[in-house]
């Protein structure tokens, strides 16, 4: 199968075929007749692990240490449940301060909607967002 076959069959691009194949992930035959590169049935199988794995969110640096274990002969999962974990616990984090976001910005709003409209001074530019008490974790801050 050739890379445009390969893309195909696996619902991705030529590009992603050749990147992976580029960096060792996947290797083809060449045809000694006419050099083409050809992916057999372990390429294919290959490449899904990699497609899946990076629809988790697994890095390229990730992938490839699974890979070197697989290539050892051992089991990868203790790798993959280790990463993915890792992964689970960066996600709360990131969730937890969008939450915490989401409020802020909530907040502000119901705030701001009382307040008056006002032209910049040369102390103040907005003053929904510089007004007192809006941000007291960045007073004193002038040195920026």
């Amino acid at each position: 199968m050739r890379v445009t076959a390969l893309a195909n069959a696996m619902n991705t691009t030529s590009d992603t075929v050749r990147y992976y194949t580029k960096i060792g992930f996947i290797t083809p035959s060449k045809s000694p007749t006419n050099g083409y590169k050809n992916y057999g049935k372990s390429a294919q199988n290959r490449l899904k692990f990699i497609l899946s794995a990076r629809q988790l969110n697994f890095s390229v640096t990730e992938i490839k240490s699974i890979l070197i274990e697989s290539d050892k002969g051992h089991s990868a999962c203790p790798l993959v449940r280790e990463i993915i974990e890792h992964h689970l616990a960066e996600t709360e984090k990131q969730f937890q301060a969008a939450f915490q976001l989401r409020e802020k910005l909530r907040n502000a709003i119901n705030d701001w909607q009382r307040k008056p409209d006002k032209a910049p001074t040369g102390h103040m530019i907005c003053h929904l967002i510089e007004g007192e008490g809006q941000y007291e974790d960045s007073k004193g801050d002038d040195n920026e």
